[in-house]
């Protein structure tokens, strides 16, 4: 493994420990502070994997967390925010083909779409404005991102992704379900 595969790699570890953190949150400020974090790192991961769509869409995503937590300051409950990010996670995919050199397979057409999807239903959870909704709807993105991460070699992201669907779980039966049950 070449030097800055394993500085890579060292990244992505650090980002699963911040995304593993994220889904154990029982604040949305909270919630968003630690996805900050982890989309810095696993942007510099997907960076030096050359997994672009990857870095790209956390990018986008430590914006996204920005405007939610500061959405007083930022209006973030317009609807335009919404359309905003959706709009840039969508154009991440075709730039990933026409500028950064994605080859244009069936393989790539598919792996490639499944981190936009995630982001926009990411994107979408947090909109919400509930820890509750991120860890519900995080059922349904990590699988994506998990598949995406098995394809671009960051083992860190594929740690993180297992890891956060445990977390989830085990973050739904602690707030979700518990709570339900105690009420």
């Amino acid at each position: 493994m070449e030097p800055i595969e394993i500085v890579a790699q060292v990244f992505g570890i650090i980002g699963m420990i911040c995304n593993i953190i994220v889904f154990q949150q029982k604040t949305h400020k909270r919630v968003l502070i630690w996805q900050f974090f982890a989309a810095s790192v696993f942007a510099v991961n997907y960076f030096m994997l050359g997994a672009v769509v990857g870095g790209i869409l956390n990018v986008v995503g430590m914006l996204r967390s920005l405007v939610f937590f500061f959405k007083e300051k930022t209006k973030a409950n317009s609807i335009l925010w919404l359309v905003f990010f959706i709009c840039a996670f969508s154009i991440s995919y075709p730039l990933t083909f026409l500028v950064f050199g994605t080859a244009p397979t069936p393989k790539n057409f598919i792996i490639e779409i499944l981190p936009v999807l995630a982001m926009i239903i990411a994107t979408i959870a947090l909109r919400l404005g509930s820890a509750r909704m991120v860890r519900s709807l995080g059922l349904i993105s990590s699988p994506m991102w998990l598949t995406y991460n098995c394809f671009s070699g960051s083992i860190g992201a594929v740690a993180s992704e297992i890891l956060n669907l445990i977390s989830i779980i085990v973050g739904i039966i602690r707030f979700d379900i518990k709570k339900k049950n105690n009420n």
